[in-house]
């Protein structure tokens, strides 16, 4: 479900809802190599399949920044906002990794406008992702992103 903004007001005057989930995507080795790649964490519970097998999570796991870098992919599944000039990134709040990630696990977001401010020439959007899948109870990621958006 895409929740879709016609305009700032809009999205201003929706604080407090859900504003859609993604679709499922799953983290595969080849990303998980990827991200190692670009950014030279080649910690091997991450890249070394063979020697995470021997450890409690029984094979390599995602880095916690992977997870929280797929936040762009997954927003655009869950809300857009239209009639604006563009968006930019101001940062994020309240970042945690309550559970790892597994290989080949499928995961999706939620998205939940925390708060939306006027700022000069636009809104600073709040929103808090929870990312999770069918294989934990306690999400993998939860964060709260800083979006600014500008007429």
């Amino acid at each position: 479900m895409t929740t879709t903004f016609a305009t700032l007001a809009e999205l201003t005057a929706a604080v407090g809802t859900e504003l859609g989930t993604s679709q499922w995507h799953t983290v595969d080795q080849d990303r998980i190599n990827l991200f190692a790649e670009a950014t030279g964490d080649h910690q091997w519970i991450h890249v070394d399949p063979r020697r995470a097998k021997e450890t409690p999570f029984g094979s390599t796991i995602a880095h916690g920044y992977l997870t929280m870098s797929m936040i762009p992919v997954l927003a655009k599944e869950c809300y857009d906002v239209q009639g604006v000039r563009m968006a930019l990134n101001y940062g994020s709040e309240k970042v945690r990794f309550p559970s790892p990630l597994p290989v080949g696990t499928a995961i999706r977001a939620k998205a939940e406008l925390v708060s939306a401010t006027e700022v000069t020439g636009g809104v600073q959007a709040v929103v808090r992702f929870t990312i999770t899948s069918a294989e934990s109870a306690k999400p993998h990621c939860v964060a709260e992103t800083i979006t600014r958006f500008y007429a």
